[in-house]
């Protein structure tokens, strides 16, 4: 089978050893080993996941396909007890815009419809070991690139339409950073460590782009607790970090910040 094209909807319906089949193939495609599979539970349907080792680095399958990415906001509404978070942000300096959907709508990707290639994504995410303009040669040399934005959102989600891939609410009595209890420590429904810790800044092929945190700034910034667990949405870009990133300050600070490599396959 042409795997790049296999849908995510294609990979929801294999029964467990077709989609074992499939994992096999893939691995074989890059010179690979199927190191682990299982099916769990997500958006009320099974989802399997499957993980490949290569060159002593771990894979998870990211099936494509038409998928719909990005926050629709006007589908959304805020908790009371988000609205009141944010009024004390607003309070103190700290928010984008006179409510939360204004806050939002400045920092989320807007809902969209794209067509995606199936790839192998790294399960964790790596350091840069230079700056982030010679990143992509580096990484090319190794056989692996880095995530487009619209994938990266994808591998995060796997097709949810909540503000962070576990739901549309987080816990409002503790930060995310320190919270070992949290929703974010549970893997993506692809099986992925990602959009766990917000001191993480994961870069992709988009320089206007941000993902899975923002280097700890809300946090230490005492922006508010909603504000400091927002860095950890799935369509949040983080537009003024990532505008730190490839500025000039930003080049001289490769080891803080990582990308997630990807093998096409």
């Amino acid at each position: 089978m042409l795997l790049a094209r296999l849908t995510l909807d294609q990979w929801r319906s294999f029964a467990p050893s077709t989609a074992r089949a499939v994992a096999r193939e893939a691995a074989d495609r890059v010179a690979g080993r199927v190191t682990r599979f299982e099916t769990v539970r997500h958006l009320g349907a099974p989802l399997h996941r499957a993980f490949i080792e290569r060159d002593g680095q771990e894979f998870a399958l990211v099936p494509g396909g038409p998928v719909a990415l990005g926050f629709d906001l006007a589908a959304w509404q805020p908790t009371p007890e988000q609205s009141a978070d944010y009024a004390e942000s607003l309070d103190h300096g700290f928010a984008l815009g006179p409510d939360l959907r204004a806050h939002l709508a400045h920092v989320l990707s807007p809902r969209r419809h794209v067509v995606l290639d199936t790839v192998l994504m790294a399960v964790e995410a790596e350091e840069l070991t230079d700056t982030p303009a010679r990143t992509p040669a580096l990484l090319a040399a190794r056989g692996v690139r880095m995530p487009s934005s619209d994938e990266w959102e994808h591998a995060c989600g796997a097709g949810a339409d909540t503000l962070f891939r576990w739901g549309d609410t987080c816990p409002l009595d503790a930060l995310p950073y320190g919270d070992h209890g949290g929703p974010q420590h549970e893997p993506s429904a692809f099986g992925l460590r990602i959009a766990h810790d917000t001191y993480s800044a994961e870069l992709t092929s988009d320089r206007t782009a941000v993902h899975g945190g923002d280097g700890g700034e809300s946090v230490c910034g005492g922006y508010g607790t909603l504000l400091a667990w927002l860095p950890l949405a799935t369509a949040n870009r983080n537009p003024s970090m990532a505008d730190f990133v490839h500025g000039p300050e930003g080049e001289d600070l490769c080891e803080d910040f990582t990308t997630r490599p990807v093998l096409t396959l």
